[in-house]
């Protein structure tokens, strides 16, 4: 599959680190079932409102790192890419919340699953604790696999039907539009690898392998509709 936005050198070795990982996300059952629209409207409600919940952290940590960036412009795309996280998410959830029956306070009652709580914990104290560059690549995993993940899915399907039950999800992830958010991540994840020392990159590094299993753990979740009940 061709590049869609170009990968430089320092996401390549976050991404090779953490291949067999990545490529995990791409035959989960619950991916499978999402693409051929088996999923069944109760597993999906679960999936999206645990989103929900997990798009707050993932918005908190772009926030955070904001308050590390020097430059304004890199500050100014992650103040930008705290609040996408939020807009666009939000017009996602309303849509199948309408369907699925869930609201803003759906979301707001509901408590997140271990392994979603996990994932976010780990994003949130990254970002606050970690370096600048461990803190972008514990966020970076989230919209590269999901929009790699979407723009296959598309390639594989051809042309997404409109019947399709998971159709405007399908769509907005396998958006060209992305293409460009994805640039600009992970040109500052780049800039911000050169800037530091070797051992801080490998650190980074590991961030990154870590969400990427999160990732895996997300799917997961919300396949099992995991709870802290034994």
């Amino acid at each position: 599959m061709p590049e869609s936005f170009p990968i430089p050198p320092f996401a390549k070795a976050c991404k090779e680190k953490s291949k067999e990982a990545f490529g995990a996300s791409f035959v989960h059952p619950f991916v499978v079932a999402l693409a051929d629209g088996s999923l069944p409207p109760e597993t999906f409600r679960f999936y999206q409102i645990q989103d929900a919940k997990y798009l707050e952290s993932f918005s908190d940590a772009c926030a955070i790192l904001s308050t590390k960036a020097n430059d304004p412009k890199d500050k100014l795309w992650l103040i930008d890419a705290a609040r996408m996280s939020l807009v666009v998410e939000n017009e996602l959830h309303l849509n199948y919340g309408k369907k699925l029956g869930y609201d803003a306070k759906t979301i707001a009652d509901t408590e997140p699953t271990p392994n979603n709580l996990a994932y976010q914990n780990h994003m949130v104290s990254t970002a606050l604790k970690g370096s600048s560059v461990e803190g972008l690549s514990a966020i970076a995993p989230c919209p590269w696999l999901y929009i790699e993940l979407g723009q296959h899915l598309l390639q594989k399907m051809g042309t997404i039907p409109n019947d399709h039950p998971y159709g405007d999800w399908l769509r907005m992830y396998s958006d060209p539009g992305f293409n460009e958010y994805m640039k600009n991540l992970l040109s500052l994840l780049q800039k911000w690898a050169d800037q530091t020392d070797e051992a801080t990159r490998e650190k980074a590094v590991f961030a990154f392998e870590k969400s990427v299993h999160y990732e895996w753990m997300f799917w997961e979740q919300a396949w099992t509709k995991q709870t802290w009940h034994h």
